[in-house]
């Protein structure tokens, strides 16, 4: 017998509108995840282990105790001393940055505990100009090493960055002596220096302060290294290594201490941290 428009086949479906984002496609082994499962597994997929990059202050709440963290040089912004412009000026270029990253600089810096311990802590952020190292993010690195000389306490680094900031040519170069020069006096205080490489750790910021560690932590799969595979490729032409500048074969040469799961972390700093009488 034929549909007629009373009949409940006839009837119009609803169409179940799904909100946008929430499934996100796993860029390591390609599962379909949940974002809030996503978010609960620290960013960190349930298949395959791939570690995501997140932003200064998820990185902050999921290593400090709650409420505990205090930043110092919140206001502390760059300017143009170059009055560079490539596709846009410089200036152009930090307002939008600003504006996508809710940040107004590559790093967050201040005062935190870890399972109680109070420590001094710097977090890079990726989502602002790759993490990039300015004249700011060197003031705010060696400050927080001063403070943490001053202090006496545990200065916990979590690197993630391209390198210096080209907009900022030679002044951003100076910073990676400048930083240089912060974590020695720490040393030479007697000060305990903790960095945590993660994905990437490159050029500028490697050659500088993410090298200096006392002890030197990274997350699985992180890229390591001063340039890219790529560019030494192209420059060597030769084929690199299976994994070339990832955590894990950085590991196994030497360059770093060791590899910890994001969700270890929290717990290793302070294993560290009570190791090292700090």
């Amino acid at each position: 017998m034929a549909d007629t428009p009373n009949t409940p086949s006839a009837a119009p479906r609803r169409r179940m509108e799904v909100p946008q984002g929430l499934w996100i496609r796993c860029v390591g082994c390609g599962a379909m995840i949940y974002r809030r499962i996503l978010e609960e597994e620290l960013h960190v997929c349930p298949e395959c282990d791939h570690h995501y990059r997140v932003d200064a202050r998820t990185r902050i709440r999921q290593l400090n105790d709650p409420d505990t963290f205090e930043e110092f040089l919140p206001n502390l912004e760059s300017t143009n001393p170059l009055e560079f412009t490539d596709r846009m000026p410089y200036p152009e270029r930090l307002a939008e940055t600003k504006r996508q990253s809710g940040e107004p600089e590559a790093i967050v810096v201040g005062k935190g505990f870890i399972k109680g311990r109070p420590v001094i802590m710097g977090v890079m952020n990726p989502a602002f100009i790759m993490g990039s190292m300015g004249s700011v993010v060197g003031e705010k690195v060696t400050a927080a090493g001063e403070r943490a000389a001053a202090d006496g306490l545990p200065f916990i680094m979590v690197t993630c960055s391209g390198g210096a900031r080209m907009m900022e040519g030679m002044v951003s170069l100076v910073q990676m002596a400048k930083t240089s020069a912060a974590i020695k006096k720490l040393n030479d205080a007697g000060g305990l220096y903790v960095v945590v490489m993660t994905d990437p750790t490159t050029a500028g910021v490697a050659a500088s302060f993410a090298f200096l560690g006392d002890i030197t932590l990274a997350e699985p799969g992180a890229l390591i290294g001063f340039a890219g595979p790529r560019v030494i490729a192209n420059t060597i032409k030769a084929t690199l290594p299976e994994g070339f500048q990832r955590a894990e074969f950085m590991l196994e040469r030497g360059y770093i201490d060791r590899i910890v799961h994001r969700r270890d972390l929290r717990s290793e700093l302070a294993r560290i941290i009570d190791y090292c009488n700090q």
